[in-house]
């Protein structure tokens, strides 16, 4: 009885250590899902710039 009562008691804890690892797998997805959408604003920013600024010397260009 006691080595039932211990493996029982064993799988639980095993459960319960999966469980809070789950937990901290999802936290760290979502933050880095966070910082992937932050860095595709940054990128997309960094393009318009470019293109702003491509087009202002492409104008500069067509002046001269």
């Amino acid at each position: 009885m006691f080595w039932a009562m211990c493996a029982v008691a064993l799988g639980f804890a095993g459960l319960l250590v999966l469980g809070v690892l789950a937990v901290r797998v999802f936290l760290e997805a979502e933050r880095l899902g966070r910082q992937v959408a932050d860095s595709a604003r940054r990128v997309n920013r960094a393009a318009e710039d470019l293109e702003r600024a491509a087009t202002s010397a492409a104008r500069s260009a067509d002046a001269l």
